[in-house]
């Protein structure tokens, strides 16, 4: 066996697109993949300037021979090297609009990618990318971060099991008050004039920003998927070209009913994404900011609060593998980014043992995500009631 198909005795090696100076998710993806010690960045191209990008190198104390002027060079360069020297997979960092390009070039290079959310820019990208996917059967992952969490886990885990029972209602609420001004010319805020332009974020701002996280919580611990929207968007900061608000009412494939709110000028608060659950028998809550524990609220008897550990033998297989510490130590957002490139890199190592990762958020998600951000726009703009995902 060559060295390149057993890659059970070395790290992944991981490029990068984007993630160059001023780039926040760029070093959260950077932190979150080498902290389990599996994965080892070793070439990028992390600007669109080519000096920033040497620049990032260099900070990152990178061969200089492998930070590339752009995405194009160092997916020619890179299969061109030894299998022991080149990259595994790539990860895409990029604004949205730049998502699908190195994703299609990654993979027609013969790389895996693990790419920020969105999957896509648009619908249309997002079903084209899907089909190189398919064609080229390498891995892909999405990193819909807060799906990395222990008691997120555990939440499905216990839904899955029938605990609560039949799902019948899921209230998902992300707020945000980043965006309770208008900021986006002022030179202090990168992320603000990005995000609320259409030409590089698509056509929705909060909904495809914060929206699709409640969207992909709802789906993924219900293990149903999501039918048809009834939304109302709105833009409240005079000047701004994306809704900074939103709020759906939406229907589940297996009955089930719920309601998402996403607003990003609720002045004050910071990232309080918070999803209840109820069935038959009784429901489920959890809170990101108290990410640790998950309160159980079964019919006619006292709420239990459920808290992470690797000492909680109560937890499911999947919650208690994402776990790293006691119970008591908080484990957090860059502990659960770690999980989705943990299980990505787990799964790049098992491809020759037929492996398929029931937990690896992939290309389906990403064309849901997308689907959904469609869906909701185009009823927010018309007069209909419901309109089908």
């Amino acid at each position: 066996m060559s060295f390149n198909q057993n890659k059970s005795n070395r790290r992944i090696k991981m490029g990068m697109v984007g993630g160059g100076p001023g780039s926040f998710i760029g070093e959260i993806h950077r932190m979150a993949a080498r902290l389990d010690n599996q994965i080892e960045l070793v070439c990028g191209a992390f600007s669109s300037d080519h000096q920033k990008s040497k620049q990032t190198g260099e900070d990152l104390f990178l061969d200089p021979s492998r930070v590339y002027e752009n995405y194009q060079h160092m997916m020619e360069i890179e299969a061109q090297l030894p299998p022991e020297q080149r990259m595994d997979f790539v990860a895409i960092v990029t604004p949205n609009h730049l998502h699908y390009g190195p994703a299609v070039a990654a993979l027609k290079g013969g790389f895996h990618v693990m790419s920020d959310k969105p999957a896509t820019v648009s619908l249309e990208e997002a079903l084209k990318l899907r089909d190189v996917v398919n064609e080229t059967g390498l891995l892909y992952g999405l990193s819909h971060t807060y799906l990395g969490y222990p008691m997120v886990k555990q939440a499905r885990a216990m839904v899955t099991a029938g605990d609560i029972g039949q799902v019948r209602k899921i209230l998902v609420e992300y707020p945000q008050g980043w965006l309770s001004h208008f900021e986006e010319n002022s030179g202090k805020n990168k992320q603000s004039e990005w995000r609320t332009d259409p030409a590089r974020s698509g056509i929705s701002g909060s909904i495809g920003d914060i929206g699709t996280h409640g969207h992909s919580l709802a789906e993924y611990i219900s293990g149903d998927v999501m039918t048809e929207v009834c939304a109302d968007l709105n833009i409240f900061v005079q000047g701004r070209k994306l809704d900074d608000d939103g709020s759906i009412i939406f229907k589940m494939n297996n009955g089930a009913r719920g309601a998402l709110t996403a607003s990003q000028i609720c002045a004050g608060e910071e990232n309080g994404l918070t999803i209840k659950i109820y069935g038959e028998s009784g429901g489920l809550e959890w809170h990101q900011q108290q990410p640790s524990t998950l309160i159980f609220k079964p019919l006619g008897a006292p709420m239990q609060f459920l808290s992470a550990g690797v000492d909680k033998t109560y937890l499911s297989a999947e919650a208690h593998s994402a776990c790293r510490l006691p119970a008591g130590h908080p484990e957090g957002y860059l502990e659960a980014f770690a999980n989705l490139y943990t299980g990505f890199a787990e799964a790049i190592r098992a491809l020759n043992e037929n492996y398929k990762s029931h937990d690896l958020i992939g290309i389906e998600e990403g064309v849901r995500g997308m689907a959904f951000v469609e869906a909701v726009v185009k009823n927010s703009q018309s007069d209909q009631k419901w309109t089908k995902i």
